[in-house]
């Protein structure tokens, strides 16, 4: 059996942001329809923030079979090494036999960017002219630029807990963009009167506060993806029109939600429903230029299958990796 291997630096070189934020919006319609079998991803906690999880998926139409290990270790960080780690493998939907094997670290960081972007394009408001970022890592960065491929932005304003990162973020991204960037003194300050709020921070607890988010913004949440975890206030959460990639992953897994019931704060009918359902237009997004809208994302392995099925094609179309016999 032979099969393609591709390394973090080739991965990150055969994705197209653009063709990745089109193919995103597809799976999730695939997905909120039906036309994907993929369990919520099994989760093994070996301590506090530390967890091997596996996510599977099938997409029955075109076929294809994959499945992505990731590792969360928050102690990483400290050494110098990402907190997230991810592989990816590749299976013929025909015959089972492994095609690839892939870094998944890379694909996870711009699939989540390019998700977040999509619900940016239907939730957010067309003259969407600020962003805030609240977090200072590859998320932030990757965040940073899918947003501008929708919005034409006038300012984004930065906020990181840790300074010295802030300040690097700035340093790296500002060559990058066009866009005026602003490092912020507090959260408060990073999303006041902001448009579009991108909260991609590793917290277990709140970075912002209701009465901070402006009426009429679109908040994206992609960190806080166990279910003892929570990034949002649970006041903005029930004030917001709330979205998720998956009612069923967003019922177990996610803090925000999970918390935000057992508190009383808001019940399960209030997630409005699926962002695939919203961008097929099976249900109705924003309903009015003041209501506050609200993504949250945990990531499902649908958006890796069908991001590693888009590079695997351009690697084997452009030669790009190594085929090793096993």
């Amino acid at each position: 059996m032979i099969f393609r291997l591709l390394t973090g630096d080739q991965v990150a070189g055969l994705i197209d942001l653009d063709t990745l934020i089109d193919a995103m919006s597809a799976a999730l319609k695939r997905f909120s329809a039906g036309g994907v079998v993929q369990p919520v991803r099994t989760v093994i906690e070996a301590r506090d923030q530390h967890f091997l999880a596996v996510m599977p998926a099938l997409l029955r139409e075109p076929p294809a079979m994959g499945a992505k290990l990731v590792t969360v270790f928050a102690s990483n960080a400290e050494a110098g090494l990402p907190t997230h780690l991810a592989t990816i493998c590749l299976f013929s939907p025909h015959t089972g036999a492994l095609v690839a094997l892939m870094d998944g670290t890379r694909i996870t960081e711009w699939r989540t960017a390019a998700v977040s972007a999509a619900s940016a394009e239907v939730l957010g408001r067309d003259e969407t002219s600020v962003m805030a970022i609240i977090g200072s890592g590859v998320q932030a960065r990757s965040h940073l630029l899918a947003m501008e491929r929708i919005f034409e932005l006038s300012q984004i304003r930065v906020w990181s807990p840790a300074p010295d990162h802030q300040y690097g973020f700035i340093t790296e991204m500002e060559s990058r963009t066009d866009t005026p960037l602003i490092g912020s003194d507090s959260p408060e300050l990073a999303v006041a009167n902001a448009d579009l709020v991108v909260l991609a921070t590793s917290s277990t607890t709140p970075v912002v506060r209701n009465e901070w988010i402006k009426s009429g913004a679109h908040v994206v949440s992609v960190g806080a993806c166990r279910p003892n975890q929570r990034e949002m206030d649970p006041a903005l959460v029930a004030r917001g029109r709330l979205f998720v990639d998956s009612r069923a992953a967003a019922m177990v897994e996610s803090g925000d939600v999970v918390m935000g019931i057992a508190e009383g704060h808001i019940k399960a009918s209030h997630i409005a429903g699926e962002l695939g359902e919203v961008l097929a237009g099976k249900i109705e997004g924003r309903r009015s230029p003041r209501e506050i809208t609200i993504f949250k994302s945990l990531g499902m392995a649908i958006e890796d299958l069908v991001a590693a099925e888009m590079v695997y094609a351009r690697a084997v179309q452009q030669d790009v990796g190594e085929e090793i016999e096993i």
